[in-house]
């Protein structure tokens, strides 16, 4: 089979298990008042941050409502894990491909249990407005989305093994991109007679924030090394020989956890009825000076935290080591690593602060052109989808690479 029919396959495989992720959305389950509940958490901000992830599947309740959150929650907290508990970290990095299968079944056994947390959690939050609530309807709400989640985390899996891209990051693409036609729709007024005018600043508008976003998803800074086998050799320095260190490390998830935090004030303040916190509630209303000055806080705060997860500059220090590799004019071992975390540190307050930059062009952007459109599509949003373009695309080019070479030896 040629290059090109393989290729082809791949991506017809990854777009027949999107739709089949996405139909299930749609697919509700029985016994709910859907129209009752859908009027009702229609401004829940909550909500609306969680229809991000699951493609309307929060507002819609079907049975794959989850979609790839638990998935993602998994994952998460495995990573955070890694870094606490050596056993983890020893499989995951000295028992090659087993040690690694191992760590992705515990992933799996923990999205199970994740799935039925919050499946119970939706079930309780809906009771209001179920027709019958009694055991066998919670019985049946969390096996019917529990069931569901493990579906689309069985997809995404397929779809990483034998189609095109990261399935759990596809999934994901896939509902954002599915919300923005109706934010589009809604938010465009046709009787509008500057409509055309709004529309072009529209387009401008966006195509800045592609830019920024790409530059900030591909900004690295590039650290020279030196071997002693270089030095030995030609003695000078190989502008190829490089180590790169990313202007964003952790790519979207300060702001994906900055912008949950951000929501349960909001959420508590619609969920309580004391005064104080009512009161509470209402100094973090979107846009107020605190809640930006908290937001950018988070973004920051996130951003060195989750920094610090990817990258140990001693481990990387330890590996120049082994490698007979270092950088010019600084020794190896501790002052490498010292050397490191300074570059990091900075590398990761200029990123954080672009990406709060970011997360700001969608409300200037809604108050120059009048539109909404972008109050849905936020800064967590377009990262996803700029981040999971740019991989998939650099997967396809890869995969074609690869071929192209076999082809060639052959």
């Amino acid at each position: 089979m040629s290059t090109n029919n393989i290729l082809i396959k791949k991506i017809t495989l990854t777009i027949l298990f999107l739709s089949i992720a996405r139909l299930g959305i749609f697919i509700p389950i029985p016994g709910i008042d859907h129209d009752a509940f859908y009027n009702a958490i229609g401004n829940n901000t909550l909500v609306n941050f969680l229809n991000i992830f699951s493609g309307g599947g929060f507002s819609t309740i079907g049975i794959f409502a989850l979609g790839i959150v638990p998935y993602i929650n998994a994952s998460l907290v495995i990573q955070l894990l890694t870094k606490i508990i050596p056993q983890l970290e020893k499989l995951q990095k000295d028992e090659g491909e087993l040690g690694r299968q191992k760590v992705i079944q515990i992933t799996r056994y923990l999205t199970l249990v994740w799935a039925i947390i919050q499946s119970i959690a939706i079930s309780i939050w809906i009771k209001p407005y179920v027709f019958h609530w009694n055991m066998q309807f919670l019985s049946d709400i969390v096996l019917s989305l529990t069931t569901g989640s493990i579906i689309v985390m069985w997809l995404s899996e397929i779809i990483t093994e034998k189609g095109i891209g990261n399935g759990a990051s596809l999934l994901i693409f896939q509902n954002i991109v599915s919300g923005i036609p109706q934010q589009i729709k809604t938010s465009i007024n046709m009787n509008d007679k500057e409509i055309l005018l709004k529309i072009f600043l529209l387009c401008v508008l966006f195509t800045l924030m592609l830019v920024i976003t790409v530059l900030i998803q591909e900004g690295i800074r590039k650290i020279s090394i030196v071997s002693v086998r270089q030095l030995v050799k030609k003695n000078e320095l190989n502008p190829q020989s490089y180590l790169p260190l990313k202007l964003n490390q952790g790519g979207v998830m300060p702001i994906v956890f900055a912008s949950a935090s951000m929501t349960l004030p909001s959420y508590i303040k619609e969920m309580t009825n004391s005064t104080i916190l009512q009161q509470i509630g209402n100094l973090f209303v979107n846009n107020s000076p605190l809640y930006m000055l908290t937001y950018g806080a988070s973004i920051v705060a996130f951003s060195y935290f989750y920094a610090s997860l990817i990258l140990n500059t001693n481990e990387i220090s330890l590996n120049l080591k082994k490698m007979g590799a270092s950088i010019p004019n600084i020794r190896p071992g501790e002052e490498t690593s010292m050397f490191l975390t300074k570059i990091i540190n900075r590398l990761t307050l200029l990123g954080s602060i672009f990406l709060f930059i970011v997360a700001l062009v969608p409300s200037i952007i809604s108050k120059i052109t009048q539109l909404n459109t972008f109050q849905g599509l936020g800064a967590t949003s377009l990262l996803i989808l700029v981040g999971v373009a740019i991989d998939t695309a650099k997967q396809i080019q890869t995969y074609i690479i690869s071929e192209q070479y076999e082809s060639l030896m052959k």
